[in-house]
This record gives C-alpha cells, structure tokens and sequence, in this order.
C-alpha cells in the first residue's frame, strides 16, 4: 500500500520521529536456506497481518552464499516495530538485522 494509502496520522508520539502508521522497511541477512523468505514471511505477518509479499525485496551476496532480504511492513506503532525487531532478531536463521 502506497505512504497516500495510508490513513491519516492524528499525532505524532512524543518520543518519536515516525508518524504511524507507516510503510517501514527492514532489511534482514542471512545465510541463503531453504525457506528463509518463508520464515521472515511469517514472522513480519506475526506483527503485520496484511503484510503482502509484493513488497519484498531480495539481494544474494556475490558469493551467493548469503540473502539479503527487505520486509516492508505497515508500522502502527514503536511497540510493534520493538517487538517485531526482537523476534525477527531471535530468529535462528537471521544474522543481521537493520
């Protein structure tokens, strides 16, 4: 869904820059396997129930050996990015997430 999509904000939260909900992208690496889209998939629809995978984007290493993947999911609020950072985190098959 488009930024123009989205319904409007009512106010901006008083510690943060971001204005929710939002279009939110995270980028996760980790070693190219059999189903880590999928996992990422999964958990990005724990903390975002309408996330559409048309919105992923991929990038193998040079050595194809590692997956670079972009998670564009809709932010409603720092609590669900918080939480969505730490299962995405937590997850075995995730090196690095930015």
């Amino acid at each position: 869904m488009p930024d123009s999509q989205l319904p409007p904000t009512a106010s901006r939260s008083q510690n943060s820059l971001i204005d929710y909900p939002c279009l939110f992208p995270i980028k996760v690496m980790g070693t190219r396997v059999d189903g880590f889209t999928a996992a990422l998939v999964s958990v990005a629809r724990d903390f975002d129930p309408d996330f559409d995978e048309a919105r992923l984007e991929l990038r193998e290493s040079s050595g194809g050996n590692y997956l670079s993947v972009t998670l564009t999911v809709t932010a409603t609020s720092r609590e669900q990015l918080d939480n969505l950072y730490r299962a995405l985190t937590g997850h075995p098959l995730v090196k690095i997430v930015l």
